[in-house]
């Protein structure tokens, strides 16, 4: 909503006001792509804020928008649906956290001049009998905009989030808040069926009868949901604290070496191992063991019965954690089609390159002058091989001694869409050795036990081409030369052009020998003659088999 619109009016309350930023932000309900232009989709900031039974949490989008780059995120555990079931009312001590935090968004919006922020109020506030009125008094006193969703909107938002990081989502969306959880059917990048219910812990922890009451309760809304979207789907994507917090539980149970929530691997054993292993642990021990809040592990044991049933009633093979929902199915809202098609990956190293390296523009070069050595890889390792080209250097400024372990890091722990775990750790491996040419570290042994050992040689072998290719010619290595590739001959060649031969010095020379060793190959050079008057090549006027060079010192300037 423009400053100068006057907002509905809404019931009257006592209210005293106070006095309002004579530059308030855009504050609308998804009222036009934000991202429509090319130059502002790298720099607009879009806000939301997210008023949930549970939580309320203020999120800034910035940057490369396919992929959400947080530029603010703050959360409050207010409990607005605390007790609802009983009182039909929201929570005193919670609305009046859930208001305080609103008027900090409010002004912290303002500091940010955001130009696009979007309210939106979930389960607890719909249904309570004062919801109304908590929305007027947080308008009066911020002059924000909250939108009251329903169910099945919430349910679509929530879905559109997972969409935002998996492109290829196929498979039954399950977002669980406080009061309320959402079933939503995805694919083809769209969402498809899809309904709310009263399956949030804050209810459920209301429901009588004990543990046997419980279940029957959740067993037979199950049933009656998948009535409604369906229950032929084999993938589950679950959204929401309480499942991520699940998914933390999951990973201290196993060990699991690389704690990033998003797209988190399950299965449905290893579900019921971990909710055995809860069962068997007071909370107290769980949150020294992995740091989550009381507030949330409140909630774990009602919402694993949720869980258990779900597995029984749904049937899923795979079930992945997404750390994207509702707040980012609103980005994803604002988005032109054409936008939404790009890959969150490349989309993310694209910007990043942009933003960091020496030389933007470098790493498609890099990518192209490297393609004979991967002409068989599939179509998901070559986008790995891709953004491994377009962020080889992000991290340039890093102290030389720590620049290839802020590459692991970089690629393991960004918070990244459309990358699962195995291809973080391919990733991270391939940059790290980009800047370095004695293979792992390890520090990284537990989280490398994610990868095959010939993922791991592969990642290898990419990083030392990447360290070849990037510092062979810095307009471009193509300028100077031409790979070739004959894995049955075991051979790799390099073509160079007349008037670039001497760019192929001793330490590119070193480098492109640790290449041929980890492929496994010998080396072949060749370097052309220059063209005839007509502009033909002529022929080659020398090469070499073996070994190009022999040891030498390398520089570490790079």
């Amino acid at each position: 909503m423009s400053p100068n619109q006057r907002k509905p009016e809404r019931p009257n309350v006592d209210l005293p006001t106070e006095p309002q930023s004579s530059e308030t932000p855009i504050r609308g309900y998804f009222k036009r792509p934000v991202f429509d232009a090319e130059a502002i989709r790298g720099l607009q900031r879009v806000g939301v804020v997210d008023v949930g039974s549970n939580s309320v949490r203020m999120v800034v989008f910035d940057g490369a928008a396919r992929s959400p780059a947080y530029y603010f995120n703050e959360k409050i555990m207010c409990g607005l649906g605390r007790d609802l079931a009983h009182t039909g009312k929201l929570h005193p001590e919670g609305r009046a956290r859930a208001l305080a935090a609103i008027k900090r968004f409010a002004l912290l919006a303002d500091d940010m001049k955001l130009t696009s922020l979007t309210m939106v109020a979930t389960a607890a506030v719909r249904e309570a009998t004062d919801g109304e009125e908590f929305r007027t008094e947080v308008e009066v006193y911020t002059g924000l905009e909250m939108q009251i969703i329903e169910g099945t909107e919430e349910a679509r938002l929530s879905a559109q989030g997972v969409l935002l990081g998996w492109p290829g989502a196929r498979g039954l969306m399950c977002d669980i808040g406080g009061s309320s959880m959402e079933l939503a059917e995805v694919g083809d990048n769209k969402v498809g069926r899809r309904v709310s219910s009263k399956l949030g812990p804050f209810r459920l922890q209301q429901i009588k009868g004990g543990k046997k009451g419980l279940r029957e309760h959740i067993l037979a809304t199950l049933k009656d949901l998948k009535a409604e979207v369906g229950g032929e789907h084999a993938v589950l994507y679950l959204v929401g604290g309480s499942w991520r917090a699940f998914a933390r539980l999951d990973m201290e149970r196993r060990g699991y070496p690389l704690t990033v929530l998003h797209e988190y691997a399950l299965t449905p054993k290893s579900i019921r191992k971990t909710i055995d292993w809860i069962q068997d642990r007071d909370l107290k021990t769980l949150r020294d063991l992995t740091g989550i809040s009381a507030d949330r592990l409140s909630l774990i044991p009602t919402a694993i019965e949720v869980l258990r049933k779900l597995l029984h009633v749904f049937g899923p093979k795979h079930i992945y954690i997404s750390s994207f929902g509702i707040r980012e199915g609103i980005l994803f809202e604002q988005m032109p089609d054409d936008l939404r098609a790009a890959d969150p990956l490349i989309e993310a190293s694209r910007h990043a390159e942009k933003a960091s390296a020496r030389v933007p523009g470098f790493g498609r070069k890099l990518y192209d002058f490297l393609m004979p050595l991967f002409r068989n890889a599939s179509h998901e390792r070559l986008r790995l091989i891709r953004a491994a080209c377009l962020l080889h250097d992000v991290n340039w400024r890093a102290h030389p001694d720590y620049r290839s372990e802020s590459c692991f890091d970089t690629a393991t722990r960004a918070n990244l869409g459309a990358l699962d775990h195995q291809g973080r750790v391919y990733l991270g491996l391939a940059l790290m050795n980009r800047y370095k040419n004695n293979g792992t570290n390890s520090r990284l042994t537990p989280v490398l036990s994610l990868l095959s050992e010939e993922d791991i040689r592969q990642a290898i072998m990419l990083g030392r081409a990447m360290r070849f290719g990037s510092m062979f010619s810095l307009d471009g290595p193509d300028s100077a030369g031409e790979l070739r590739y004959f894995p049955k001959k075991k051979v790799l060649e390099l073509i160079l052009q007349p008037s670039r031969q001497a760019l192929f010095g001793e330490v590119a020379a070193q480098r492109f020998e640790a290449l041929a060793k980890t492929m496994g190959v010998t080396t072949k050079l060749r370097i052309l003659r220059a063209q005839s008057s007509k502009g033909s090549r002529i022929g080659a006027s020398s090469s070499s088999e073996g070994a190009v060079s022999g040891a030498v010192s390398e520089s570490a300037s790079d």
